[in-house]
């Protein structure tokens, strides 16, 4: 009896491109997928993240194969955290026949903070971000944080009998370390910078507190971006720092925005 007939299934990907123009980056994005976090406190905090995995492409390739981005995170399911990266950056380059491999992830990270009068506890959510790629032997790591902080106008302050205008403002803060830094550590250190810290839980003389100081600390968007830099660049770990501000205007319908970059 004849065996069945199979069918050839062409692997289209790897066929010869003509056209001559290499590929920076190629790969998924949006991948959710469970990773795990050093917490200074608790060892380790599990979280998910949405993953970005990616590889050069060389000229002369058509494409990659992009089922084994997940393969290899597949592989490493169990534990995805900082200490795993270098080597999935590693097996990225070897699946993928790359010189170059990238990976990132943006994913929340949970902190309790004691209201600043009553003392009680909250979790507070910070979008934080991973950003790694192997180029040949040469390892690259950056740490992002985005801090959320209330700011308060120096302008408004100054011209008004009654109150001044403040707003939620996001501080983007992306930093290079020779050594270890604390997801914690870095944005306590961003904190410091608003006219106050933001909490997920506040009593009436939490919210008092936060209030006046505000008023006795106003900033403007640019000197949001100023206090970051001498704050965090005080870290002698921290090699560069990349910092972006967003003020979500109260009395405007758009955002004021400003950003500033330092490398030792």
């Amino acid at each position: 009896m004849n065996a069945p007939n199979q069918t050839v299934l062409h692997d289209h990907a790897s066929l010869r491109d003509d056209r001559q123009i290499p590929l920076r980056r190629v790969g998924i994005r949006n991948l959710r997928y469970p990773i795990t976090v050093l917490d200074p406190h608790r060892g380790r905090q599990s979280t998910v993240a949405d993953v970005l995995a990616a590889a050069d492409l060389p000229p002369d390739t058509k494409g990659t194969h992009m089922s084994r981005f997940v393969e290899v995170l597949n592989e490493h399911r169990a534990e995805i955290t900082i200490e795993t990266i270098p080597a999935i950056l590693r097996r990225l380059q070897e699946r993928l026949e790359a010189h170059a491999a990238f990976l990132e992830l943006v994913f929340p990270y949970f902190i309790t903070k004691a209201a600043p009068v009553s003392g009680l506890e909250s979790l507070m959510d910070y979008q934080c971000r991973f950003e790694a790629s192997l180029r040949g032997d040469d390892f690259d790591f950056v740490l992002g944080v985005q801090v959320p902080v209330k700011s308060l106008c120096p302008c408004s302050k100054a011209i008004s009998d009654r109150g001044a205008h403040n707003q939620r403002s996001y501080l983007d803060v992306r930093v290079r370390s020779s050594g270890l830094l604390w997801i914690e550590d870095l944005i306590a250190c961003v904190e410091t910078c608003g006219s106050s810290p933001l909490y997920a839980l506040l009593k009436r003389e939490d919210e008092k507190h936060v209030t006046e100081l505000a008023y006795d600390n106003p900033r403007f968007v640019e000197d949001l971006v100023r206090e970051v830099i001498l704050a965090v660049r005080k870290i002698d770990t921290v090699r560069t720092i990349d910092v972006s501000v967003d003020n979500q205007e109260s009395i405007h319908n758009h955002s004021a925005f400003a950003e500033a970059s330092w490398s030792r």
